[in-house]
């Protein structure tokens, strides 16, 4: 299992043009994790959320505990 380092932003993003030689991910992997930043904070406004913060914490604190079962599993 690797780790995960979080994105430095664009400015600070240097390619070998396949990876960010900075955070080291695949742009498969930034595209895709984008993506899914990009449907939940689509959701969050869909459903007029006021408190943001608290929906943001559920889902992080949700997506531990389902890794954390599912690698026990394994």
């Amino acid at each position: 299992m690797s780790s995960f380092t979080p994105c430095k932003g664009k400015t600070a993003c240097r390619d070998d043009g396949a990876r960010c030689l900075t955070c080291e991910r695949s742009f498969a992997e930034i595209e895709q994790t984008r993506a899914l930043i990009d449907a939940l904070a689509d959701f969050a406004l869909q459903q007029g959320y006021e408190n943001v913060d608290e929906f943001a914490a559920y889902v992080a604190d949700k997506v531990v505990k389902k890794v954390k079962y599912r690698q026990s599993a394994m």
